[in-house]
């Protein structure tokens, strides 16, 4: 009898547990991963793989869902772009981010450049659903 183990790639391991509010696993970083993010009205830096997944796992606490997720490769990275709807103490929420990866030629990543609009609870996501609809009014 033969079992095939079936290895994802960094890239996926930390979304996966970005979506699913699970542990992130610091081998999907280099020893020197920089984190570098920005947020609204701020912007940090963390440097080394347990300062990164400390970060990111404040950020991703709760298990959501990706409503959008694309990937674009490019040699020594990628960009990922992503909307992530979840619940928190009963309230949805949604954010919207884009990570630039550099990567190492294992897959590891190396340098994480994050840019957030911020999370937004259901009253916010409403306000902007209605403002949306009175655009497309308007055009």
């Amino acid at each position: 009898m033969t079992t095939t183990t079936v290895t994802n790639s960094p890239l996926e391991r930390l979304y996966e547990a970005v979506e699913h509010g699970l542990p992130i696993d610091a081998g999907v970083f280099t020893d020197d991963v920089v984190f570098d993010a920005t947020v609204p009205m701020w912007r940090l830096h963390r440097h080394g793989a347990a300062a990164a997944v400390a970060e990111l796992s404040r950020w991703f606490a709760d298990a959501g869902r990706f409503e959008g997720f694309q990937t674009f490769t490019f040699p020594g990275g990628a960009l990922v772009e992503f909307t992530l709807t979840w619940e928190q103490q009963g309230v949805p929420y949604a954010c919207h981010q884009a990570h630039r990866l550099e990567l190492e030629t294992d897959g590891r990543i190396r340098g994480l450049t994050a840019w957030c609009g911020g999370r937004w609870p259901a009253n916010l996501l409403a306000d902007m659903a209605e403002a949306e609809r009175a655009s497309g009014a308007q055009q």
